[in-house]
């Protein structure tokens, strides 16, 4: 790693000389392979932006310029080589480097923005901003979008605008899914700098002027030099779509050639408004385990063997397998079932189905809120489709599921991976919304089932709702083993009874086994407890409330944001039956949790048997001592 160890800083990039950037590239492949395959992380993509990279922090003078990426999971190499190298053995560990840019470890870094489609909405107002302030142009703003990004709405609103203006913004299209040949050499280089200089845009301009106050002919002609113009240019490079919204083009651009990438950045940088750049680039480009692998390149990766790409601990059954085998078998029963992805068809699960049913997959690409509201349609033309998402992707969709559907009262199902505390990815990858957030949603129906056999019966009697929109939440990674019920309710199913059970410990979901450890802990203590599981919480169902009735303290426990959640749900259902049984809610609070292992984060918020055993004892302690207080005050005294 002769090279990498002298760049501390970009600046020691850009003093480099050109020919010995491949050697490089090639020390920073080899770094992340070794790095990544030790701590889990997003190689693949990282694998094919280290050219791109380079050029970038050569041609721009980052912090002062900015660049943002979309998504951030690609922008390992920019962390590199703005000084975070000697962090990478901590990278999504508890403490240490974040997966995604994060304003907290850098000034080279504007956002985290680890949801894609929305650089160039920050990208555009940062642009307006400096303007404002006069000093753009001297500072420049770079929005590097690909992974998908462009299949998100939100991407599309943001060029709208920003090709309705004319102030300098350079759009690097990171297009790592080759549609043609990349243009190199030098006629690439004399059409972008035609198109790019001033000279050419001055003449443009005047002859626009002109023609079009000719009388008569002036407009036929001027429309014919411009069709004339565009057509040479589409036969030698296909940039139509991205120039019709009046945005110049440069590229395809091969995005492994740094030369060539340095070349067509130094003429965006300089132009005085907003340019495209389509650089082509490979995901996972220079490591044989990654460009062979053909589901996602090695998209993002556990622990792995650096030589063989293989993973070095074998995984047992998954919440996601448990639910990609039950949809096969829905679909099945039920020929009326479809699914519904948003460019994530395996890690949802769902390319099971899809090679089963491959006429009954609907892949929309990064786009939650048209997948909302397309299911919806999709219900209303006597269909039942299946929305399969991570969790804190569904915040995306928000209005579409209240408005959309279940407004229309339409029968889609949610189903939602990785719901609750999640970890290694961060504030915005934690799935702990779902619950608050659509407590508000009327109609709506959530299921968060406990283990395999739950998540099975879930998923089916979701399926059966065809007048309300229905969610069904689950866990990231491996299944828990089988938590038996020791009887049934009509709504709810006892998990456990301890003594008296004058403790109800409602455990939602995941939180069942937690739940069966609190009871333990308790009766240890002499505290008598029972355990539900509501199956369905939300609506809140009236077995939930009379058992609460019936009990001197209520203790839920929800792996979602205790805020609005289901706790606070089963306090208003109490009030609302004029019922004062006191009632603790253990959830993740409200703020933005770090990445860590989830094991850590529960233990950092406190929801962990020893320490919800603990506060309970506490608290009846306490309410028994008020009790007797109470009792001595009101004696007769003879």
């Amino acid at each position: 790693m002769a090279i990498l160890q002298t760049i501390k800083d970009p600046r020691d990039l850009r003093a480099l000389d050109q020919e010995r950037l491949p050697e490089l590239a090639a020390e920073i492949r080899s770094f992340l392979v070794e790095k990544v395959s030790a701590t889990g992380g997003h190689l693949g993509p990282n694998l094919g932006v280290v050219e791109l990279s380079i050029a970038l922090h050569r041609v721009f003078r980052s912090p002062a310029d900015m660049i943002i990426w979309d998504t951030g999971h690609q922008s390992y190499v920019h962390k590199i080589l703005t000084g975070r190298a000697a962090d990478f053995d901590s990278l999504r560990q508890e403490n240490g480097l974040s997966g995604y840019p994060s304003r907290s470890e850098s000034d080279h870094d504007l956002v985290e923005n680890s949801h894609a489609s929305t650089a160039l909405s920050y990208a555009d107002g940062l642009a307006k901003a400096w303007q404002q302030r006069r000093i753009l142009g001297e500072q420049h703003v770079v929005a590097v979008i690909g992974d998908g990004a462009l299949t998100g709405g939100m991407a599309w609103e943001a060029l709208n605008n920003i090709a309705a203006a004319d102030r300098p913004l350079v759009i690097v299209v990171n297009d790592n899914a080759r549609s043609y040949s990349p243009t190199i050499g030098g006629l690439a280089h004399h059409l972008s700098t035609l198109r790019t200089a001033p000279s050419y845009e001055k003449v443009m301009g005047w002859g626009k002027r002109v023609l079009h106050k000719t009388p008569l002919v002036g407009e036929p002609i001027y429309d014919a030099l411009h069709g004339m113009k565009k057509g040479v240019k589409d036969v030698v490079a296909p940039q139509g779509m991205f120039e019709d919204l009046g945005l110049k083009y440069i590229g395809p651009i091969d995005g492994h050639n740094e030369a060539e990438l340095e070349f067509a950045l130094t003429r965006a940088r300089d132009f005085a408004g907003p340019v495209i750049v389509h650089a082509i680039t490979h995901k996972g480009h220079g490591y044989a385990p990654a460009e062979n692998d053909e589901a996602d390149r090695f998209h993002g990766v556990g622990v792995i063997d650096p030589d063989t790409g293989k993973p070095l601990t074998s995984a047992g059954p998954t919440w996601t397998q448990a639910f990609a085998n039950e949809m096969v078998a829905i679909g099945g029963d039920r020929k009326d079932v479809v699914a519904i992805t948003a460019a994530m068809l395996g890690p949802t699960g769902l390319d099971l189905f899809a090679q089963t049913y491959p006429d009954r997959i609907f892949d929309v690409g990064i786009a939650e809120q048209h997948a909302a509201t397309s299911a919806a349609g999709m219900a209303y033309g006597g269909l039942h489709p299946v929305v399969a998402l991570y969790a804190t992707f569904l915040n995306r969709a928000f209005d579409q599921v209240l408005l959309d559907c279940a407004l229309h009262k339409a029968g889609v199902t949610f189903v939602l991976d990785r719901a609750g505390v999640t970890g290694d990815d961060g504030a915005s990858h934690n799935g702990v919304w779902d619950m608050s957030m659509l407590q508000v949603v009327p109609g709506l129906q959530i299921a968060a089932p406990r283990d395999e056999f739950t998540l099975k019966r879930a998923l089916r009697e979701a399926i059966q709702v065809d007048d309300a929109p229905t969610v069904v939440r689950f866990s990231k990674g491996a299944l828990p083993a089988p938590i038996p019920a020791l009887s049934h309710g009509e709504d709810i199913d006892v998990l456990a009874v301890h003594g008296a059970g004058e403790v109800l410990i409602v455990a939602v979901g995941a939180f069942a086994q937690l739940g069966l450890d609190v009871a333990e802990g308790l009766q240890a203590q002499g505290i008598g407890s029972q355990v539900i599981d509501p199956r369905w919480v939300k609506p809140i169902s009236q077995e939930v409330i009379e058992q609460a009735a019936r009990s001197s303290l209520v203790i839920v426990l929800e792996d979602g944001i205790r805020v609005g959640g289901v706790g606070a749900a089963i306090g208003q259902e109490l009030r609302d039956a004029d019922c004062d049984v006191p009632l603790r809610n253990f959830g993740t609070p409200l703020e933005f949790l770090n990445h860590a292992k989830r094991a850590s984060i529960l233990v950092e918020t406190g929801l962990t048997s020893q320490a919800i055993t603990r506060e309970i004892t506490e608290l009846m302690a306490q309410k028994a001592g008020a009790e007797s207080e109470e009792s001595e005050s009101g004696a007769i005294v003879d």
